[in-house]
């Protein structure tokens, strides 16, 4: 696959179920009574600083990403790739299309989170020269395991 054939674009919402199919074939974890939703992501896409985008290659989406900021810090969550177009630089390519939005919007550090588990995601975010930070300790509070 040539990379200039890629196109990223937003996700609508009529295209949930395209979206999880893709995480669902990528083994990408997600919470559909929760934040993962049809009705939690149509709110979410409604706050202007939360971006669902897709790569798209002949009409055919091959990957996703989610890119939100808090005014000051930027995230990159959720990259997802077909298994089919993995290693062809389409994750490396969404991201970098992140971090440019991310950096139009004034936003200058870039973060993600990575479980201990997914070693492909620690190895790209390696080759991309994200500083690693194992001196972290992450806290949550949920109002339930599905959210």
């Amino acid at each position: 696959m040539n990379l200039t054939n890629l196109k990223i674009r937003d996700f609508e919402i009529e295209e949930y179920d395209i979206l999880i199919e893709l995480w669902e074939k990528a083994e990408l974890p997600y919470r559909p009574l929760g934040r993962d939703s049809k009705e939690n992501i149509s709110k979410q896409l409604e706050q202007p600083n939360i971006s669902f985008l897709f790569a798209e290659s002949e009409e055919k989406i091959v990957g996703s990403i989610i890119i939100s900021h808090d005014g000051r810090k930027g995230w990159i969550n959720r990259v997802a790739i077909l298994p089919e177009y993995r290693n062809l630089g389409i994750a490396s390519y969404l991201i970098d299309d992140a971090e440019k939005r991310l950096k139009k919007m004034g936003i200058d550090i870039v973060a993600c989170l990575i479980e201990d588990w997914n070693l492909k995601s620690l190895k790209l975010f390696d080759k991309l020269d994200y500083i690693r930070h194992s001196d972290i300790i992450y806290f949550t509070k949920r109002e339930s395991a599905e959210v």
